[in-house]
Parts: C-alpha cells; structure tokens; sequence
C-alpha cells in the first residue's frame, strides 16, 4: 500500500496579491524537491488541480482561493521527510501569512491522509469524502491525519501549529 494525501486551504488574498507572491513564486520549486524526494510516486498536476479548484459544481466548491495538494508516497516516512525536513517547512511555517483559518471550511482540518493500493491515482472527489470523513469520524483507518500513524514523530515536534 501507497499513503495518500490532500491537503487544501484558503488564501487570504487573491493570488495576484503581492502578499502571497513569496508563496506563488516558490510553488514550483516545491513541487520539483518533491518529485525528487525518495518515496514520492505521483501528485496531481496543476492543470487538472487548478481546473478542479475553480469547478463551482465540484467537491472543492470553486472558491478560488483555493490552494490544495494531492500526492501519494511509497510511505509515511517519506512524506514526513519531506513535510518537516526540506525547503518545505520554510513554507509551512509561514502559512498563517497566506492562509485564512475564518475561511477555512474544513472544520480546521488542512490535512487527511489514508492508504491506497499501488497503482492508485486518487481524484478530488475521492479527497473531499475522506476529509469530509476525517471530520465526522476522527482518526480511522479510512482517513487519518499524523496522529494516526505510530511510525510518525516529526510532525509533533516540527509542526508549527495544531491544525496540522
């Protein structure tokens, strides 16, 4: 089995707002020490998560302040790495510049993750249910954040704050 994950927020400004351009400016060079990061298998492309971010009529609701990731790892250490060990948490300790937790929506959550089969290539739809899942339920097997997962020790220590 292969980890999922989806992540999504609300930006504060508009992204042509020179108050997230540090943000906008270093996405790419983010998603690239991604697809190098050992452990990384897949994430969906900007194209198909813009589109999806802007469908009114889809799960994400089309607000576009919109900022979401969907990615799946080999495994959950390896995505620990990356989240709290590279150029990444430069960035996720600045969030709270960029994003807006009144408009969240989410319940507070940023984060659900949750196990696939090899081979799998999760969809937006697929996301949102288990987010929506993760919000209802808690911690399950079905969807979970870093909690969940006993291997998991960074993210207690390196976060930078409870809605992880």
């Amino acid at each position: 089995m292969h980890l999922a994950e989806f992540n999504i927020g609300t930006l504060k400004y508009d992204w042509e707002d020179p108050r997230v351009a540090d943000f906008l400016n270093n996405l790419d060079r983010v998603y690239a020490l991604a697809e190098r990061s050992a452990g990384f298998v897949w994430s969906l492309s900007d194209d198909k998560m813009e589109e999806a971010q802007l469908d009114p009529e889809g799960p994400l609701g089309g607000n576009p302040r919109t900022a979401s990731t969907l990615s799946v790892w080999e495994n959950a250490a390896s995505l620990e790495h990356f989240v709290f060990n590279t150029l990444h948490k430069t960035f996720y300790d600045r969030k709270n510049e960029w994003y807006d937790e009144t408009e969240q929506g989410w319940g507070g959550h940023r984060l659900v993750m949750w196990w696939v089969p090899e081979g799998h290539r999760p969809d937006f739809a697929e996301a949102v249910e288990r987010l929506n899942y993760l919000i209802a339920h808690g911690d399950k097997e079905h969807a979970f954040g870093w909690a969940h997962l006993k291997d998991a020790e960074l993210w207690k220590s390196k976060r930078c704050g409870e809605a992880a």
